[in-house]
């Protein structure tokens, strides 16, 4: 409980707007930490950050495809620790630079990825409050929103991503289908929802799909 007030808190720091790289790539190299300033600390630690997300997201993806149970623990642990351990990382990020929108937005990435929904929403629009429109955060909230089984708020995340990020609205669209799976094989789900659901995605990647062969036609057809 107490962490998670401490979380609560940091997310809620008051912040304005400025530029950074995009993304969860590596920031450029800092000065040595005597000369660094607290953005420039911030930029080292969100590294680091990163680095300890890359593995936890490793050991995620080995504990999806694993089917021996003791294994799957053993990776699902070695994921958590990692995750905990970039969290930590990415609050002390947005403690030095509280305009530092990436770190946010991770923040909100790894509170998901720990089950703490709420927390993760709130970070998610702290970055969307300094970088409106910010792909990545649309769509990790549009994953927290399924979590949550906040359909039409995951559906309208989809709809905002389309036409900013196409490669982003293809991987929230899967999480959906993931997420329909998912209900079909759980107990107590609602299935008017979940079939709603399906019919909506099903539509909406016939849609997509006939939208990347008419841009592919238009594309070919200015060469010629």
């Amino acid at each position: 409980m107490r962490t998670h007030l401490a979380l609560a808190a940091c997310v809620l720091v008051a912040a304005v707007p400025v530029t950074w790289a995009a993304g969860g790539s590596p920031m450029p190299s800092m000065p040595s930490p005597r000369e660094q300033s607290p953005q420039d600390q911030a930029k080292s630690v969100y590294n680091d950050g990163i680095r300890d997300v890359r593995k936890a997201d490793g050991f995620q993806a080995d504990a999806n495809q694993l089917t021996d149970a003791g294994k799957k623990d053993k990776a699902l642990h070695k994921a958590h620790d990692h995750y905990a351990s970039s969290q930590t990382k990415f609050l002390q990020a947005v403690k030095l630079d509280p305009n530092m929108y990436e770190a946010w937005n991770y923040v909100g990435y790894t509170n998901r990825k720990l089950g703490n929904y709420d927390i993760a929403l709130a970070a998610y629009e702290r970055a969307l409050s300094l970088h409106p429109g910010y792909p990545e955060a649309l769509e990790y909230r549009g994953e927290a929103f399924l979590a949550l089984n906040r359909i039409s708020d995951a559906q309208q995340a989809y709809l905002d991503l389309f036409a900013a990020n196409r490669g982003l609205a293809d991987k929230l669209l899967s999480a959906m289908k993931g997420w329909i799976d998912g209900q079909r094989t759980a107990s107590g789900n609602d299935a008017t929802t979940v079939d709603a659901l399906d019919k909506w995605v099903q539509e909406r990647a016939q849609i997509a799909g006939q939208t990347a062969a008419l841009t592919r036609e238009g594309a070919a057809s200015s060469w010629r």
